[in-house]
């Protein structure tokens, strides 16, 4: 295909995988640890470089139209997330990181089996995959982490404030082994899955596009605003601090007490735009142009009380589930079950990024032999992911499959990419044979 569209053959080709986050949901971008895998789906770009300055980029699924642009002239389109735009913010991010003005040209051919809007990155995996075919066209050299830090930078071009897991796993990944990823500075410690279990993931087959909905960017700015409130409850300088975790840090106190500041500080009532100004001692207009970010500045209500409430016991169950893991007891599977189950209660009633299919979903897996079972990626449709006894995982597929995909007829034709076990696979990586 590649010779037909460019009429030439590719000199490398690059991989990037897709990931399901296993536990931690929404609480990378509030500067909280978070426990990915990668999955064995990716998306894989054949590239040929050019001696003219124009990137040529063409898709295999013709649902995704072909697109040229001038190498040395990239604009980034953030009111409509074309598939192409993922692209160019790999590009990008290498380009300015490097401070590159004139860049050479090339032909790439995009591939990929990850489901799109799937919650298992499929984006991210097409940034990272752009960002690693750009800095090899360019024969310069970075390490895992800088490239992670650099696509999770870039992604942002395209409007979405995301907080860097997809990103790190797509490159820090390794085979057979989850990682604990943590933040600032970036790091992953292996986290060995127990034996006996596998992890199912099951497509609701309701797509959810992060970049297209203001759904994400609400909850980012609400987890801002609830840290903005609780530093200045807490006496502390409030104007600095972005990020939950900043709270918690600059305290010096657990998470748990970190729930305990959050009851006495937050109410439950949606707060109204004044109400927070006068929380923290600023004019609506101060709100506006420096606190919000442009897609969020029409909100009229936020829920501060229940999106801290859900980063703060999610990012301890992310701990507790590590342990866990470490300490391996005879009835591990049981514990990380009811750690995902409480998950994906928080992830429901406190974040409110599930959805009724989701949900429905949820319960079927539970049903039939999961241990637990959640939502994973942004929410808001996507996938569940299911921890499963290895000796009840052929009846479990059956039955979930009859139970969702057989009842549920618009979701049949995505049925192949729907439900399947998976186990930790390997990160983004660049070969020369096909």
């Amino acid at each position: 295909m590649f010779n037909s569209k460019f009429g030439s053959t590719p000199k490398f080709y690059v991989r990037a995988p897709g990931r399901v986050n296993i536990i931690g949901e929404h609480i990378d971008y509030c500067g909280y640890s978070v426990l990915p895998m990668a999955v064995e789906q990716d998306m894989l770009i054949a590239v040929e470089p050019v001696k003219t300055h124009t990137l040529q980029l063409a898709n295999t699924n013709p649902l995704y139209p072909d697109f040229s642009t001038s190498a040395n002239n990239i604009y980034i389109d953030k009111t409509k997330p074309l598939w192409h735009n993922y692209f160019l913010c790999g590009f990008k991010g290498i380009q300015e990181h490097f401070g590159l003005s004139k860049l050479t040209g090339m032909n790439c051919l995009v591939d990929g089996n990850i489901p799109p809007g799937s919650g298992l990155s499929s984006s991210s995996a097409l940034v990272c995959c752009a960002g690693l075919v750009t800095l090899t066209v360019l024969g310069m050299s970075l390490s895992k982490v800088e490239l992670a830090e650099i696509c999770a930078k870039s992604e942002r071009y395209i409007g979405t404030e995301g907080g860097g897991m997809d990103q790190s796993i797509s490159f820090l990944a390794e085979e057979g082994t989850a990682k604990l990823i943590e933040f600032s500075p970036l790091r992953a410690t292996d986290v060995k899955l127990p034996s006996g279990a596998v992890f199912v993931i099951a497509n609701s087959c309701v797509e959810m596009n992060k970049a297209a909905t203001s759904h994400f960017n609400v909850r980012v700015m609400e987890c801002r605003l609830a840290a903005k409130v609780l530093a200045k409850h807490k006496g502390l300088q409030w104007d600095k601090v972005l990020r939950l975790e900043e709270v918690q840090t600059k305290l010096g106190v657990s998470l748990e007490e970190m729930l305990l500041v959050t009851e006495d500080a937050l109410h439950a009532e949606p707060y109204s735009r004044e109400e927070i100004c006068r929380c923290l001692g600023i004019s609506l207009e101060e709100l506006r142009t420096q606190i919000l970010s442009p897609n969020t500045q029409d909100e009229l209500t936020f829920k501060l009380y229940q999106r801290a409430k859900h980063v703060y016991s999610e990012a301890a169950r992310v701990l507790q589930f590590k342990q866990v893991c470490e300490e391996a007891p005879d009835n591990a599977v049981q514990l990380l079950g009811e750690l995902m189950n409480q998950s994906h209660r928080s992830c429901r009633d406190m974040y409110e990024c599930s959805c009724p299919e989701l949900d429905q979903l949820v319960d079927i897996c539970r049903k039939f032999g999961a241990k637990g079972s959640r939502l994973t990626g942004a929410g808001w449709g996507g996938c569940t992911v299911s921890i499963v006894p290895t000796d009840v995982l052929s009846s479990f597929l059956t039955n979930v499959h009859e139970a969702y995909y057989q009842r549920n007829s618009s979701s049949l034709a995505l049925e192949k990419h729907s439900l399947f076990a998976t186990k930790p696979g390997g990160g983004a990586l660049v070969f020369l044979e096909a």
